[in-house]
């Protein structure tokens, strides 16, 4: 028998840690404070049953989503499969790769149901999914690395905008990457749709057999891996300037064609402290996400 769900309040006494096996969320609701209870409250009843509803069609959730089978029956399920359907046909992708967004966008579903609330988010490790009401703003600071605290800018999001989601891959991070990019972050409608993107373009900053960079099989790692066989990043060394261009350009290539298809709005590409942004082609959007601030302070700043 499994541990029970971990709940809390954390000692600022404003955000809310909600933990279970691998899934870890961080909470903060702003509003009148009667409101903010009640959201968390019902944040907490529908955490409870997440992993367990995820455990029951996990088999389902690591196959291949190029079409066909059955459909998904949970609701998370649902999130994670619409997510990478717009991929399944042209490359591999399994719907774990959007399962940290689509957990973070119930879990704010569940809250903004239950209750009336100016600002919202839930950060699942880096995926977040966000809430903002008429006249509201949230900055978020992306990372060059997700393995530290290193952020190399922010961007600026707020209540006229479509994006709702957040998310960052990379080889560095916390899952399997199949590129070299030390971090990719995306913004878009949805916390799962950025998710699945995230490891769409992660995947696509590469240098194919380059002897700097090191792979193994994802099986070899984690036996019950969605990636299968399929070779891994574990070490990236030394690459010269015009290989580190040349490995970004794939992923900015990728990043094109996925804002031209409305799947994101924006992302950030970094490798070796070399930056690349794809903006959005809203006139009124690219000064606060296209062309990030630099890192700044900020009571409102979530990490991406």
């Amino acid at each position: 028998m499994r541990e029970r769900a971990q709940i809390r309040l954390l000692p600022d006494g404003r955000r809310l840690h909600l933990h279970d096996g691998p899934i870890d969320l961080i909470v903060e609701a702003f509003g009148v404070l009667a409101e903010i209870n009640a959201a968390y409250r019902a944040a907490a009843e529908r955490f409870v049953t997440v992993l367990d509803e995820l455990c029951s069609e996990l088999t389902f959730l690591r196959q291949s989503a190029r079409g066909g089978g059955r459909p998904a029956v949970g609701l998370i399920a649902r999130r994670m499969v619409a997510a990478v359907a717009p991929y399944g046909e042209w490359t591999f992708i399994t719907p774990m790769a959007a399962v940290a967004g689509a957990v973070a966008e119930e879990i704010l579903d569940t809250m903004t149901s239950a209750a009336t609330l100016s600002r919202a988010y839930v950060n699942d490790g880096g995926d977040i999914a966000l809430h903002l009401a008429a006249g509201e703003q949230l900055v978020v600071g992306m990372v060059e690395r997700p393995d530290r605290s290193s952020l190399f800018g922010t961007a600026t999001l707020d209540s006229t905008q479509p994006v709702r989601g957040i998310a960052t891959s990379g080889w560095r991070g916390r899952s399997f990457s199949l590129g070299i990019a030390d971090a990719v972050t995306i913004l878009a409608d949805r916390s799962a749709m950025a998710d699945a993107a995230a490891t769409i373009i992660a995947n696509a900053v590469d240098l194919p057999g380059h002897p700097s960079i090191t792979r193994a099989p994802a099986c070899d790692l984690v036996p019950d891996s969605d990636l299968g066989d399929r070779l891994v990043t574990q070490g990236v060394g030394e690459l010269s300037l015009g290989e580190i261009g040349d490995a970004l350009d794939t992923g900015v290539a990728v990043a094109r064609s996925l804002l031209s298809r409305g799947l994101i709005r924006a992302a950030a590409l970094c490798l070796f402290g070399v930056n690349r942004v794809v903006g959005v082609s809203e006139a009124s959007e690219a000064e606060s996400v296209a062309a990030p601030e630099r890192a700044k302070s900020s009571r409102s700043l979530i990490h991406a």
